[in-house]
Order: C-alpha cells, then sequence, then structure tokens
C-alpha cells in the first residue's frame, strides 16, 4: 500500500490544478490562487512521502509532471489571462472588435511543459535546475491575484504595475522564458544540514521567512527574485572559484 501513498497525495497537486481553473474561469481568481498554493504543499509531499517510505517510482515521476503541468502551468495561465483581460492599458472591449492580448498569457502552459519535458530526459537536474522550476512559476503568478486584493485600497505604485496589461504580458514572457532557459538555479534538497554545505539555502529560508512576516502575500514576487539573484550569484561565485 504504501507505494500508493506518493501518488495519491499527486493526485490531490492535480485535483488542485483542476479546481483552481475552475475558480479562475469563474473570475474567483483569489481562490484559484489559493488551490495553486495548495498544489504546490501537495508538490512537496508527494516528494517527501516517496523518499521517506522508499517509494519512487517511473510512473510517479511521470504523473508528478502531468499534475505540474496542469498545477503550475495552466491553472497559472488562466490567472493570468483573466488579470489581463481584466487589467488597464489594454484595448477596449466591443461587440466588433477582439483583442488577443489576453491568449499571450498561455505561453506559460506551453513552455512549462517543454520546461518538464526537457526535466525529465535530462539526469543531470537533480540537486539543482538548469531554468526556474515551473511551481516557482506557477506560485509567483498566483500570488498576483492576492497582492491586488491586498493592495486595492492603497492603489500605489506596485497595485498600478501588477493590474497594468503590457506588465502582465511581460511577467508571462519573462518567467516562461526563464523556465527554458539553461539558466542554473540551486535546489533546496538537503543532503545533509551543515552550514556549510548549506550556506545559501539557509540565507535564502532566512530571508525569505523575514519578507513572508513583513510582507506577507506581497513578498512572494520579491522571493523568487531573490532565488533567481542569489542563483546567479552561486553560479558566478563557482565559475570565478
Amino acid at each position: 500500500m504504501k507505494n500508493y501513498i506518493p501518488n495519491t497525495i499527486t493526485l490531490f497537486n492535480l485535483l488542485s490544478g483542476v479546481l483552481s481553473i475552475f475558480y479562475a474561469m469563474s473570475g474567483q481568481l483569489d481562490m484559484a490562487a489559493w488551490f495553486i498554493f495548495a498544489a504546490a504543499l501537495f508538490d512537496f509531499l508527494d516528494g517527501f512521502a516517496a523518499r521517506l517510505l522508499h517509494a519512487k517510482s517511473a510512473i510517479g515521476g511521470q504523473l508528478d509532471s502531468l499534475a505540474d503541468v496542469v498545477s503550475f502551468g495552466v491553472a497559472p495561465g488562466f490567472i493570468l489571462f483573466q488579470m489581463i483581460d481584466m487589467s488597464h492599458g489594454q484595448p477596449m472591449h466591443t461587440t466588433e472588435s477582439f483583442t488577443i492580448l489576453p491568449f499571450l498569457a498561455f505561453i506559460v502552459p506551453a513552455f512549462g511543459a517543454l520546461r518538464l519535458a526537457r526535466f525529465n530526459v535530462d539526469d543531470n537536474q537533480t540537486d539543482s535546475f538548469k531554468g526556474l522550476p515551473i511551481p516557482a512559476c506557477g506560485i509567483f503568478i498566483a500570488s498576483l491575484p492576492l497582492i491586488r486584493t491586498e493592495l486595492y485600497e492603497e492603489r500605489e505604485l506596485f497595485y498600478m504595475m501588477i493590474t497594468n496589461t503590457y506588465f502582465l504580458i511581460a511577467i508571462g514572457v519573462v518567467l516562461s522564458f526563464l523556465m527554458v532557459s539553461n539558466f542554473p538555479m540551486f535546489g533546496l534538497k538537503f543532503k545533509n544540514f551543515t552550514l556549510k554545505d548549506n550556506l545559501i539555502k539557509y540565507f535564502f529560508l532566512a530571508v525569505s521567512l523575514v519578507l513572508l512576516i513583513l510582507l506577507q502575500v506581497v513578498a512572494i514576487p520579491f522571493i523568487i527574485i531573490l532565488y533567481l539573484f542569489l542563483s546567479l550569484i552561486l553560479y558566478l561565485t563557482e565559475i570565478q572559484g
């Protein structure tokens, strides 16, 4: 029975992604975002359970990728579609006009699927990654409607940015290309817990925790940016070393 436990958790990841799509298309973007965060939790737990129970399998790996492309590719794509469709700065909808701009959001699931396919055939991406992991992309996009709700009353610069058509399109395009890039990024799995071997991971987790305490959901995009920046620093340090 233990071999079925990780796959069952993975299916909850998939179902969370499906529910996220449902709520996104119903216009309930905050709820759609929370289901992506739930999917991220299940995505962590299935791998943890597989390692704990020694129940890794080829089917489990494939199922995990299928769930991830739904939960962190398709579902965020629909959230971004709706946010662009409701954003300011794009041409007005009329009965005689049509704008393709919201459909640009679907570059996210397309490139997310390509990123996962490349990951599945690359045996070198175990302790580190090439390109932005798809869950990070999904979580980044899922944070946007929550940030919009959080900052609605003030409507300051950051609010105006994340409700602008072309800024949202740029986010989708940049995240998509980061996923399929060869940009090296460190993994967050711990082989041991020594400070020497995990200094950058501890630093990242500590700063992320502080940002979450101070900024709450607004911190999420900054945490992803911090992850990119630290990965770059680590890569440059290793080259010079």
